[in-house]
């Protein structure tokens, strides 16, 4: 199964989790008021290869995690 790639899967989670936390969204699934919710739901279970969003989000969490762990300590940015 093809990735996605971090920089895009981090910032998808990163838009959808902030949405979840100013209460436009539930980790249930998308709220209808804001239609970016469904857009951004339907893209992390396409892009994690899962059907829920809650599902997609904890595969997410886990492949970023596991990138993290395997990028080498000089080609990490150094702390500011």
């Amino acid at each position: 199964m093809l990735k996605p790639h971090p920089t895009v899967l981090r910032r998808l989670v990163e838009e959808y989790e902030a949405l979840v936390a100013t209460g436009t969204a539930t980790t249930d699934g998308p709220a209808v008021a804001d239609p970016r919710v469904g857009d951004l739901a339907y893209t992390l279970c396409v892009s994690t290869g899962t059907r829920d969003v809650r599902t997609a989000l904890s595969t997410a969490h886990r492949w970023l995690a596991a990138h993290e762990t395997d990028v080498p300590q000089a080609a990490r940015p150094a702390a500011v």
